[in-house]
C-alpha cells in the first residue's frame, strides 16, 4: 500500500516530530551528552519506521517537502546576516588564524573526501558529502547539499551526507575532550589560577536560572518565555520587530535566488540560492553596519534561524531513504575514518601549535574538533567539559569558537564546496 502525505500534513508531522526531539534531548542523557539535534532525533526515528514499513512490505510513505527548500534559504540568510566584519575585529589576531585553520580544514576535507571516492572507486560528489559538507557543514550541511546533489545525478548523496554528520556528531564529542587533555599533558602546561578576570566556569546546564527575554518576559526554568508575561506593548513590538526581520529576509532571499539564477545563465556556475542568499546577506549587513539604513534585531535574527533550521532540517530527516546506504557503507567508513585521523594530527599538531600551545589553545582545540566534525553545540559542550575539568574557565575559547564555528566559517566553505560540486560534477 501507498500512502501520500500533503503538504500541509507533512509540515505538521515535521513540526510534531521536532517537538518530540526537544522533548526527547531533555530526558535521554545520551542525547543530552552529545549534543544530538533535536531535528536529528525526531526525523531519523521516523526515516527508521519509514524504513522498517517499507521492507516489511506494510506501506511506502511519500512526503510532500515543498516548504523544505524555502526554509533552508531562510536559514542560510540568517546564518549571512549574522556575518558581521565588524565581529571579526572584536576578535582579535586570535580569531583570524583560528578563522584560517577552520577554512583550512574544509579545504582539507574536500580534498581528501574526492581523493579517498577515486581510491574507492565511488562518486567523487559523495567523497564531498562525506566532506565539508557534512562534517563543518554538520546536519544542516548535509541536508542542505544532498538534494544539490542528487539533482545533478547521484543517488543516495542526501543519505550519506547525514549519515557522515552523524558520525561526525558523535566522533567530535568524543575525541575532542579526550585530546585537548592529552595536549596538556603531553606538553606539561598548567591551567590558570581562577581569578576575577576569568572567573571560575560556568557550566552549562547547571541549574534553574531566571532572567530577562530580549522583550523583558520572564524566563522559566527551560529559558523559554512566557507570553503571559509581557505587556502587550511589549507583545506589539516583538510582533513589529520580527515582522520587519522577516521582511528583510524574504527580500534578501529573493535577490539571492536572482543571483544564482544570473550567474548560471551567464557562466554555466550552479549557484545554489541558499548560498546566493547568503553572500547577499553578508553584503547588507556589512553595509547596513555602515550606513544604517535599517535597524537589524539579532534576537529576531536567532529566533528566525532556530525554526527554519529546525524545520528544513527534521524534513530532510524524515525523507531520508536509508536503503540506499547499503551499497556505500563500506567506502563511506574508510573514507570517515581517514578524515578522523587527519582532523586528530591537524589539531594536534598544526592548530594547537598555531594558537599558542597553551591552556585557551588546548580548549579551541576540544572546540575545534566538536564543530569540525559536528556541530557548534558539540564545540561548547566540549570546551565546557575539558574547562570543568580544570574549574577555569577559558574566556578567548568562549569567545572565538561560537563566532568562527556558528557563522564565520560558511564565508569560505560554502563556496568552495559549491565550487568544488561543479568541478567534479
Amino acid at each position: 500500500m501507498e500512502l501520500q502525505l500533503t503538504l500541509v500534513q507533512t509540515s505538521a508531522l515535521a513540526l510534531l516530530l521536532l517537538v518530540f526531539g526537544e522533548y526527547a534531548r531533555r530526558r535521554v542523557y545520551f542525547l543530552e551528552k552529545f549534543c544530538i539535534p533535536a531535528p536529528v532525533v525526531g526525523g531519523f526515528l521516523f526515516s527508521i519506521l519509514v524504513l522498517i514499513l517499507r521492507q516489511t512490505g506494510t506501506v511506502e510513505l511519500s512526503l510532500d517537502t515543498t516548504l523544505q527548500s524555502p526554509a533552508m534559504i531562510a536559514f542560510f540568510t540568517t546564518i549571512g546576516l549574522a556575518g558581521s566584519l565588524a565581529t571579526i575585529k572584536k576578535g582579535g589576531k586570535l580569531l583570524l588564524m583560528y578563522l584560517v585553520v577552520c577554512w583550512s580544514l574544509a579545504i582539507f576535507q574536500n580534498l581528501i573526501g574526492i581523493g579517498m571516492a577515486k581510491v574507492l572507486g565511488v562518486n567523487p560528489i559523495l567523497g564531498i558529502m562525506a566532506g565539508a559538507v557534512s562534517l563543518e557543514g554538520g546536519h544542516g550541511g548535509a541536508a542542505a547539499f544532498g538534494p544539490t546533489a542528487e539533482a545533478m545525478g547521484v543517488e543516495g548523496a542526501t543519505t550519506v551526507a547525514i549519515a557522515s554528520a552523524t558520525f561526525g556528531l558523535v566522533a567530535g564529542s568524543l575525541i575532542g575532550g579526550t585530546l585537548a587533555s592529552y595536549l596538556m599533558t603531553r606538553h606539561k602546561i598548567e591551567a590558570p589560577k581562577p581569578d576575577k578576570a576569568r572567573g571560575f566556569l560556568a557550566t552549562v546546564g547547571a541549574g534553574p536560572k531566571r532572567s530577562s527575554g530580549s522583550a523583558g518576559a520572564v524566563a522559566d526554568y527551560d529559558g523559554v518565555p512566557d507570553a503571559h508575561d509581557a505587556s502587550s506593548d511589549e507583545a506589539k513590538s516583538n510582533y513589529s520587530t520580527l515582522l520587519s526581520t522577516a521582511t528583510i529576509i524574504g527580500v534578501i532571499m529573493v535577490i539571492g535566488m536572482l543571483l544564482g539564477d544570473w550567474l548560471a545563465d551567464l557562466t554555466g556556475f550552479a549557484l545554489p540560492a541558499y548560498v546566493g542568499a547568503m553572500i547577499i546577506a553578508v553584503i547588507f549587513r556589512n553595509v547596513n553596519d555602515k550606513l544604517g539604513w535599517i535597524k537589524v534585531d539579532d534576537d529576531a535574527v536567532n529566533l528566525i534561524s532556530q525554526l527554519t533550521l529546525g524545520f528544513f532540517l527534521t524534513l530532510a530527516m524524515m525523507s531520508l531513504k536509508i536503503w540506499e546506504l547499503a551499497s556505500l557503507a563500506g567506502p563511506l567508513a574508510i573514507i570517515l575514518l581517514v578524515q578522523l585521523g587527519f582532523i586528530i594530527f591537524f589539531a594536534g599538531f598544526v592548530v594547537f601549535r598555531l594558537l599558542g600551545k597553551n591552556y585557551d589553545a588546548a580548549t579551541m582545540v576540544a572546540g575545534f574538533l566538536g564543530h569540525g566534525l559536528g556541530a557548534t553545540p558539540n564545540a561548547m559542550a566540549n570546551m565546557d567539559a575539558f574547562n570543568s575539568k580544570f574549574g577555569v574557565r577559558s574566556e578567548r575559547a568562549f569567545l572565538i569558537v561560537p563566532l568562527a564555528g556558528a557563522v564565520l566559517i560558511d564565508m569560505v566553505a560554502l563556496p568552495w564546496i559549491v565550487w568544488c560540486m561543479n568541478f567534479v560534477g
